[in-house]
């Protein structure tokens, strides 16, 4: 018997460029959008549901996370010239294009919104930018798995399907948890429900990630970001028990919270690492290209013969 083939590139190096971003602006940049656009879409639901010290809270944290992200994002740049640049031209079939734009619209509507909450002037204006900066704020959370999916990095790229709903789910926890940190637990309703479906809409989207992708996963079961993405799953996993049992209780919704927060941070991080250690390593780049080419030619074999 012979063993299996093992891949090996020229030399051994690797095909494509490993992205340059910084880790900690990229991964946080990431990890803070999603938690801000969710955040606003909380503070509509606890608007309309009477529950104010909620409303303010999520608003706030919202203005505070978008201002960071984004301050994030030009650390990276490396000039704010760079971000502005983007603006000159708005392409729908680009994903850079259409989260630039989004961060235009959403982050003066956030930030709107959360004065208008903490001073109480302007109370109008503040409704109004609390109702857009909920309608932009998914596109906010999900913008940015299509941004990585839309990159050569074969982590991001085959895990086109599920990223952004694993980063819209994951910015709900984020958001849901924060809000039970924030307030009492008679104004939580709402964050409590976001938290768990949230959550819980987190590991399905990363289970079905992994059994997907096969043995092309492997960057995300292996090395540090292996590590971070298991300990994000125990994180939300425990802190969604602990929410769903003890939610009335203020010491069990704090840790579930810190918890729920703690793990979307991770899970971010741990995506961003898959993709540089894919990038690295060019059987990720090969192998799913021969794999897709293998299925299509099967494909094209088992079709009828045309007429």
């Amino acid at each position: 018997m012979v063993p299996p083939a093992e891949f090996r590139s020229y030399y051994g190096r690797p095909l494509i460029k490993e992205p340059v971003w910084e880790t900690l602006d990229i991964a946080g940049y990431l990890f803070l959008g999603g938690l801000a656009g969710a955040s606003s879409t909380l503070a509509a639901s606890a608007e309309l549901t009477g529950r104010l010290e909620l409303a303010r809270a999520a608003k706030t944290a919202a203005a505070g996370a978008i201002g960071l992200s984004m301050a994030a994002l030009v650390h990276d740049l490396g000039r704010p010239k760079r971000f502005l640049n983007m603006l000159r031209v708005f392409k729908p079939t680009s994903p850079m294009s259409i989260g630039t734009w989004l961060l235009t619209a959403y982050a003066p509507a956030a930030g709107a919104a959360a004065a208008s909450a903490v001073t109480g002037w302007l109370p109008r204006t503040g409704r109004a930018a609390t109702v857009m900066a909920a309608v932009l704020g998914p596109g906010v959370a999900a913008y940015t798995g299509a941004l990585l999916s839309d990159t050569a990095v074969p982590a991001w790229h085959e895990a086109h399907r599920e990223l952004p709903y694993l980063f819209v789910s994951s910015a709900a926890s984020a958001a849901g948890g924060l809000g039970l940190v924030l307030v009492r637990s008679e104004q939580a309703g709402p964050a409590l429900n976001l938290a768990v479906i949230g959550g819980g809409a987190e590991l399905v989207a990363k289970s079905l990630l992994i059994r997907r992708m096969g043995p092309a996963a492997e960057p995300y079961q292996s090395g540090r970001a292996g590590h971070l993405m298991e300990a994000a799953e125990i994180l939300t996993a425990g802190s969604l028990a602990a929410a769903a049992l003890g939610g009335r209780n203020r010491a069990t919704a704090v840790l579930a919270g810190v918890g729920l927060v703690a793990s979307s941070a991770l899970t971010r991080f741990g995506v961003f690492l898959a993709g540089r250690a894919s990038a690295r390593d060019p059987k990720y780049t090969v192998v799913p290209q021969r794999d897709r080419i293998r299925r299509q030619e099967d494909q094209a074999r088992d079709a009828p013969p045309a007429r």
